[in-house]
């Protein structure tokens, strides 16, 4: 099945400002601290460089990126969760926020939570754009949420159908192409 361009669920303001929110946030919490924010590529992307761009001088903000797969080419997760890049930068009693497009079933954020954790972090936080919480099927502490959003398919602002329409600046409902 092919998927086109649907509504629009959350606009670019509606983006910024969860943007800035989120970041003042973070900003209070780590003022005067250093922090290594994990992107999680390739959704998360778009939200984690207009994150980063809100922590402003009150935070050292530092980053990596972390590749997984768990999607491929479909719209559900595959239940497996594959490492393909991983981070390059030792965080050993560092203060990390893994930052990820959408929190879907668990699986993934569970999966790179665990996996982070044995690296002895000083902290470990998570900062999701968009929450399915009622697809969770894996335990997973977020501190940081922007929306919570129905159990839709969603692209635009990062996120993608078979690599297509990352670069929508903001979130639409994915239709079935006809």
């Amino acid at each position: 099945m092919k998927y086109r361009i649907g509504r629009v669920l959350i606009s670019e303001g509606q983006l910024r400002e969860k943007v800035k929110e989120l970041g003042a946030q973070i900003r209070e919490d780590y003022k005067g601290e250093k922090v290594i924010f994990v992107c999680v590529l390739k959704g998360a992307v778009i939200f984690f460089a207009d994150l980063l761009r809100e922590m402003g001088p009150e935070v050292d903000a530092q980053f990596d990126f972390l590749a997984i797969s768990s999607y491929g080419a479909s719209t559900v997760s595959s239940g497996i969760v594959k490492i393909q890049e991983d981070l390059s930068t030792d965080i050993h009693g560092e203060n990390v926020i893994i930052v990820e497009d959408i929190l879907d079933t668990g699986l993934s954020l569970s999966y790179i939570s665990k996996l982070l954790r044995e690296r002895a972090p000083k902290s470990l936080e998570i900062c999701v754009l968009l929450d399915k919480e009622e697809r969770r099927t894996q335990p997973v502490n977020v501190k940081y949420t922007g929306f919570k959003i129905p159990d839709e398919f969603v692209i635009g602002y990062g996120l993608d159908y078979a690599g297509h329409f990352r670069h929508l600046p903001s979130v639409h409902i994915a239709e079935p192409a006809e």
